[in-house]
């Protein structure tokens, strides 16, 4: 299986308490459809350094940033379609390479570098990615979601997030989505789109008082978790070059 997919987007995220959450779904209605998946769950694993260099560059809000995961919609069977994606994010831009493999290609070409199919672009943008990173798996998250489409622009989709949880062992997507809650106050939304902002949408954002949100699932479980549980302070020398890494046994459990 070798479908690919290419994305050029513009996202934001905003979280919504669950009074605003009902108002906004009301308001909305006339203009965005439901998808035919309705509520459903998406499994992420998420790679990275062994100093978790990706992410704590991506907490420091830089212009250009870049992330490789391995996505399933539902928990999956050796066989079944997950998407192995590759994300930059310039200036507010999204671009989202993917290509869509068994979890059991996947695995194979993650983990021992088995190049499922003929090399194209985006297997060659990947492998660019793991030579110059050296990327593991680190945290497995997953979340169930609601998403809804325009009606009259099916590119324009806003999506809420609720039930976030994670877990830093059994690093596989066909083991299950349990994990650790992550608590927020309600839901976490995400407007996507290729243009600019419907008229409307940004009319009812603004009545309701629903204001953007700089948050990221990763970066907040790293920090939650990973960073204070997991692994000792770095130390860095005056000019934030990494000098020293101190990490105790519970480290082991990341990796």
């Amino acid at each position: 299986m070798n479908t690919n997919y290419v994305f050029k987007r513009t996202e934001k995220k905003y979280l919504i308490p669950e009074n605003k959450f009902n108002l906004f779904i009301k308001r909305i209605d006339p203009y965005m459809t439901v998808d035919k998946y309705g509520i459903h769950t998406i499994c992420n694993i998420y790679y990275d350094t062994d100093t978790f260099d990706l992410i704590r560059k991506s907490i420091e809000k830089p212009a250009y940033k870049e992330k490789l995961r391995l996505r399933s919609y539902g928990i999956p069977n050796d066989n079944d379609s997950v998407f192995l994606e590759l994300k930059k994010k310039y200036d507010h831009t999204v671009f989202k390479r993917r290509a869509e493999l068994t979890l059991k290609e996947a695995e194979n070409y993650l983990e021992h570098g088995i190049v499922p199919v003929e090399k194209n672009q985006i297997l060659k943008e990947i492998d660019y990615f793991i030579k110059m990173y050296k990327p593991d798996k680190k945290i497995f998250i997953a979340y169930d979601r609601m998403a809804l489409f325009g009606k009259e622009d099916e590119t324009l989709r806003i999506t809420f997030d609720m039930d976030i949880r994670s877990r830093l062992h059994d690093l596989n997507l066909g083991s299950g989505d349990y994990g650790n809650s992550l608590q927020i106050n309600g839901y976490l939304m995400e407007i996507k789109i290729s243009g600019s902002l419907p008229v409307w949408l940004a009319s009812i954002l603004s009545e309701l008082k629903i204001y953007p949100a700089s948050f990221s699932k990763y970066g907040t479980i790293y920090k939650d978790i990973v960073k204070e549980n997991y692994i000792e302070l770095f130390d860095y020398d005056k000019s934030n070059n990494l000098t020293d890494i101190r990490r105790n046994d519970k480290c082991l459990q990341v990796s």
